[in-house]
């Protein structure tokens, strides 16, 4: 009888791939075996050629929910003598990994998890083949229970029998277990276990009380979403008066009372990844400090048996149906994830602290995702989609790490024409954060056996990120950082021409050894020119200009209105006249001061100047209220929408966009009485009819017809749909971002492209 090998590469681990191959070839009648070999899974096939064609065509396209084969090869082989079907012992073998994010609870555990007459019944560790923790567990490749922190658990033997018997669900599922062998959950520092534990934490959140809880990748404070006295004092202990916070919702039925839910976006609310996915507010019951002054709240649905044994339990409680569901760490810091770190981290914040004893490995912070156009568009992409890599159709020889941006940091390991872009991490100011980005990195290249050939990071002299890097001892490549975004766009998009890349976002070392952040460059895979920026500006303050939105409006109104600028800056209320001197003078005497082209410093004192926001109390918010107001004026009015002419300035080939000029228009206006929600509208259509001006004469010079947008003032959706509708309008191909984040958390996929485009063995 003819026999095959069969290799099958792609997302074939910790997916169920293995029991579907059994079940298939029992169900036709093959002989053989299927083996786990880390990088790929091995399939070797014994049955009439017919049969063999079939079976392989089931493993190709009808494969389990969560899998996705890539590629496969087949070959005809010899000298076969099986007598049944078997999965047999894994083995590690080198080549392309692919490692499975942890995936949410599917529909038939959370049946079984509320069913009385199931055995795990109630269970909170429920799983099966097609859900539970994955990366989160995983401490080395092949994955297999001896190889995650489930090896902990010896199964009892019920769970065993349905772990080696293929007419179960959970046949060869990893982290099988059930309420007699499997992890526990407990209040930290009590005798309190089990059920009267969960009973105690809903109990405690519908006392008004703050709780910290244990979850996949890490833990969460929560409290009751619908409680204003705790969601403000929730603020007040996290030092937190204005950042949204995430709510989990119990189900669709919430979401749809408390949000309004557009085509599309149920499919990713309830999908195997359940992301934060940020809707627009209805008039519901969630109190008004979860997002104060914002139009849309972050909204997940429970991911883990835990949380939803936290809405909903057979303990009497009356239980809200929406929770704050916000990372567990102090502002800067990695997300908590033992019992040690939650203590040590967010003890003083919580009421009490509900844990389990199954080890998180790995950090995991929730993914945050906004909708652009039909489609998502990333924010922290994490949970449940890192670290599946990007496929770019470049190949080389090559292992890279690059290490990433300094805010939003993740990283990212190329290996071959794969970019495996890591987890979110955090912001390298803290040394915690340093220190997890390390354990991180190492951990992430023992699981992708990868060993860097090269290690890429940016160029800033100052930034922690390029201290990681040095230390690593490897060859070292330094990428701008406008242009790292750029890259990133077109490594998401998978494009490898020249662009004209739109790069704007707060700031960036530039290669002149100024500070950039509203640049135009034309550029590709090997490197970049600035072609244009806005308009120079005095950055005055140091990192408090970066909080501080009426400093850089001082200067922007100094560089319009001369003589009348301290006139101005005070019926503005931005400072007094003492304050303006002294902003004068540290501007003048370059105290404290650097030339900067920040499109989102920009933002922010035009936030300032239409009192808006002047100063911000967390990154973005200043110019996040901008956009509102703006948008806010977009749905109310009518017929044509307002903008002022942005001039382009055009010196020895330079091209410059006179946002200055703009700044005093928008402030005369204010001035004169014209409504702040009408001119930040204004500025946000003039200032992408700039960006297209400028990108239309750029493209008559280079001959580019092709534009990418990045960096993190593109989260803001009002000036991304006008500068990509007006870029089309006259021609342009616009590559933008979807499930890699605009802002810098996706930096280090432009490094590794980079690396990989650059490779002297191309």
């Amino acid at each position: 009888m003819p026999s095959l090998m069969i290799r099958l590469y792609g997302i074939v681990q910790g997916v169920g791939f293995r029991p579907f191959v059994s079940r298939t070839a029992d169900s036709l009648g093959v002989l053989g075996t299927v083996a786990n070999k880390g990088s790929y899974v091995e399939v070797f096939a014994q049955a009439p050629q017919q049969t063999l064609e079939r079976f392989v065509n089931i493993l190709k396209t009808d494969t389990p929910q969560r899998a996705v084969v890539i590629s496969a090869d087949v070959r005809q082989i010899s000298d076969t003598d099986f007598k049944t079907f078997e999965i047999i012992q894994s083995e590690k073998e080198a080549g392309d990994i692919f490692v499975s994010p942890d995936i949410a609870t599917c529909d038939k555990c959370a049946a079984e998890l509320f069913d009385k007459n199931d055995r795990r019944y109630l269970h909170p560790f429920i799983n099966c083949t097609q859900c539970g923790p994955r990366l989160t567990i995983l401490d080395a490749m092949p994955y297999d229970r001896e190889r995650t922190t489930m090896k902990d658990f010896p199964m009892c033997p019920q769970c065993e029998y349905e772990y080696t018997h293929s007419h179960t669900r959970r046949y060869d599922a990893q982290p099988v277990c059930c309420n007699d062998c499997g992890p526990q959950v407990y209040i930290v520092g009590s005798g309190i276990r089990g059920s009267e534990a969960i009973t105690l934490a809903r109990k405690s959140i519908m006392d008004g009380k703050i709780i910290a809880v244990k979850g996949i990748g890490g833990f969460h404070l929560c409290c009751d979403a619908c409680d204003q006295e705790a969601v403000s004092r929730l603020r007040a202990l996290k030092n937190r008066p204005q950042k949204p916070f995430a709510v989990m919702m119990k189900n669709m039925q919430t979401v749809r009372r408390e949000c309004n839910v557009l085509d599309g976006q149920q499919e990713f609310l309830t999908g195997y990844q359940k992301p934060i996915l940020l809707l627009e507010k209805r008039d519901g019951r969630l109190c008004a400090s979860v997002s104060p002054d914002n139009p849309t709240v972050g909204v997940m649905l429970p991911y883990a048996p835990l949380q939803m044994l936290l809405f909903e339990y057979p303990d009497g409680v009356e239980m809200t149906d929406c929770l704050v569901m916000t990372s567990g760490n102090v502002s800067g810091a990695p997300i908590c994830r033992s019992d040690e770190d939650a203590l040590t981290e967010i003890g003083s914040y919580c009421d009490l602290i509900l844990s389990h004893n199954r080890r998180i490995l790995i950090r995991a912070d929730d993914s945050v995702m906004d909708w652009f156009d039909g489609k998502p568009y990333m924010i922290r992409r994490s949970r449940g989609f890192a670290p599946l890599p990007v496929m770019v159709s470049k190949k080389a020889d090559l292992q890279s790490l690059a290490i990433g941006g300094e805010l939003k940091n993740t990283f990212c390991i190329g290996k071959n024409e794969l970019l495996y872009l890591s987890s979110y991490v955090g912001d390298m100011a803290d040394i915690r954060t340093v220190n997890a980005l390390k354990e991180s990195v190492g951990r992430m290249q023992e699981l992708l056996e990868v060993q860097p050939d090269i290690c890429v990071c940016d160029m800033h002299p100052r930034y922690n990120t390029v201290t990681v890097a040095e230390e690593t001892g490897l060859p070292l490549v330094k990428i701008q950082h406008h242009y790292a975004h750029i890259l990133s766009c077109m490594a998401e998009n998978d494009y490898d021409d020249k662009v004209i890349g739109v790069s704007f976002d707060g700031t960036g070392y530039g290669s002149d050894a100024t500070i950039w952040g509203g640049e135009i460059l034309i550029c590709d895979t090997h490197g970049f020119e600035r072609a244009g920026s806005i308009k120079p500006f005095s950055q005055v303050g140091g990192d408090a200009s970066s909080k501080e939105g009426w400093r850089i409006a001082v200067q922007l109104i100094r560089d319009g209105f001369g003589d009348d600028a301290q006139s101005v800056c005070e019926q503005l209320g931005l400072c007094d006249e003492k304050t303006f001197k002294l902003q004068s003078v540290m501007a003048d005497k370059r105290v404290n001061t650097v030339m900067s082209t920040s499109a989102g410093r920009l933002f922010d004192a035009v936030s300032a100047i239409l009192g808006v926001r002047k100063k911000s109390t967390f990154e973005g918010e200043s110019s996040m209220c901008l956009e509102f107001a703006a948008e806010r004026f977009e749905k109310s009015s009518e017929g044509a929408q307002p903008q002022f002419s942005l001039e382009i300035l055009s010196e020895n080939g330079f091209e410059t966009l006179d946002t200055t000029t703009l700044v005093k228009q928008l402030t005369q206006s204010f001035l004169d009485g014209v409504q702040p929600d009408r001119l930040a509208y204004i500025f946000h259509a003039s200032l992408a009819d700039g960006i297209v001006k400028c990108c239309e004469k750029l493209s008559k010079k280079a001959g580019i017809k092709k534009a990418a947008l990045s960096g993190g003032v593109f989260q803001n959706k009002l000036l991304l749909r006008l500068a990509k509708g007006g870029l089309e309008a006259k021609g342009f191909n616009v590559l933008i971002h979807g499930l890699v984040p605009a802002n810098d958390g996706g930096i280090a996929l432009g490094q590794a492209y980079y690396a990989l485009c650059n490779n002297d063995k191309n």
